[in-house]
């Protein structure tokens, strides 16, 4: 009961916020751009690790490591670092974190061996968090009426980052090697934390809150928030079937019958990168209370894609398209999610993005690891069908919500009764 009601009072200190003015759409613009160049630190090592591969004389499965080790310390960083957001002023611990994760990607480029590299993704992922301390600062910048679409604009920057990672990885390291893509991405990292150093708006007194009693909220939270679990899980299953592709499609890709290279594999990400449409229009929607629909559209979106993708491994057109359908399905989704937590409790958007983000990257984390295992032993096939499983599993639950049509009334009185109980 007492750590129940640490929790709850300390939430209920800084339960009414100053009004909101809004966010300006050249600093939606800078959120965006900022967001898109710090998270593609997760995701330069994908598109070249069939050439780490040779490199080091290890198997796919070895290589595909460096993806899920990214992920699990993004994870990891999520728990830890993102919370942090809502105590500690953002416009000093973005550029330390930042300052850190430069260092480790410098350190990437000088890799001996896979397995200090994999090691190292480690502190690159929970590097990268960044973005995610950004996001929820920026819609708590915005004001109610125009939330969701901050969301997505903000998210279209940072998915476009994800996406375009590829295509600027696979360019570097055909035209100067993959070691290079890691000491451009060091670069371009310490840059980009000077710059936020100087343009991130500063912020208004903070909450007084141990570390303990914040990572304690942070579950707290997840445990009395039935709306955040449900997105978490559809988070969790969208970024899984995320992974599932992206992990193995540069082992397709480089093999029989394509036999592309790194610079024509990074390309590909060009193809998502249309995907990244569907943010905004997912953040808009949102706000006109479709939160239903566009889940149910955009899971339906991401099972169905796993058949264009089956076809797509001798049929370059269907492979393009099963692209194209996944990425507009995962990231209408993501966005969906991330429009309707930021409305569950105002005072604490980084610590209810931490709770949300873990999962997500913890099914992304799960996902990469498996399918990595999967193409060793079943190849695209097998990748095809785990892809399409879990995006059944995610429709079917998006048409059980549309049938029952939970409402955020409901969902918030569950979750106060849940946190009464606890009490």
């Amino acid at each position: 009961m007492k750590r129940a009601t640490e929790v709850h009072s300390t939430q209920a200190t800084t339960s009414t916020p100053p009004a909101n003015p809004g966010i300006s759409r050249g600093l939606v613009l800078f959120f965006a751009l900022a967001c898109g160049v710090a998270v593609a630190n997760l995701y330069y090592a994908q598109p070249v690790l069939s050439t780490v591969a040779h490199t080091f004389g290890a198997s796919y499965g070895a290589a595909g490591l460096i993806v899920t080790f990214s992920q699990i310390g993004y994870a990891v960083g999520l728990a830890l670092l993102v919370p942090l957001g809502d105590v500690v002023s953002r416009r000093r611990l973005v550029p330390a974190v930042l300052t850190v994760t430069s260092l480790a990607l410098l350190a990437s480029a000088l890799a001996p061996s896979i397995a200090l590299l994999a090691a190292l993704a480690l502190i690159v992922g929970a590097g990268s968090v960044v973005a995610q301390v950004l996001v929820p600062m920026a819609a708590a910048l915005a004001d109610d009426a125009n939330r969701g679409q901050i969301v997505g604009s903000v998210m279209t920057g940072l998915l476009l980052g994800i996406l375009l990672a590829r295509t600027v990885s696979g360019v570097i390291a055909e035209l100067a090697g993959w070691r290079v893509v890691y000491f451009t991405a060091a670069a371009m990292t310490i840059m980009l934390a000077a710059l936020l150093a100087r343009r991130l708006p500063r912020e208004g007194s903070r909450s007084h809150i141990a570390y303990r009693t914040l990572l304690r909220s942070t579950v707290e939270l997840f445990l009395t928030q039935p709306r955040l679990r449900r997105r978490a899980l559809y988070g969790a299953l969208g970024f899984a079937t995320f992974s599932v592709f992206w992990t193995t499609v540069a082992f397709l890709l480089s093999g029989a019958p394509y036999h592309y290279n790194d610079l024509t594999i990074g390309l590909f990400g060009l193809g998502g990168a249309a995907g990244a449409l569907c943010a905004n229009f997912a953040g808009r929607w949102v706000d006109r209370g479709l939160h239903h629909h566009t889940t149910l559209l955009f899971a339906a979106l991401v099972a169905v894609s796993f058949l264009l993708l089956w076809f797509g491994r001798t049929d370059l057109a269907m492979l393009i398209a099963g692209i194209l359908v996944l990425d507009a399905g995962v990231q209408g989704l993501q966005v969906t999610n991330q429009s309707i937590i930021y409305s569950l409790v105002p005072d604490a958007h980084s610590r209810i993005n931490s709770a949300y983000m873990v999962c997500y990257f913890v099914g992304g984390a799960l996902g990469s690891a498996v399918a990595s295992a999967i193409y060793d032993s079943s190849q695209w096939a097998g990748i095809c069908v785990l892809g399409a499983a879990l995006g059944s599993v995610a429709t079917a639950l998006a048409v059980y919500d549309h049938l029952t049509r939970h409402t955020p009334a409901t969902d918030q009185v569950a979750g106060a009764e849940e946190l009464a109980v606890a009490c």
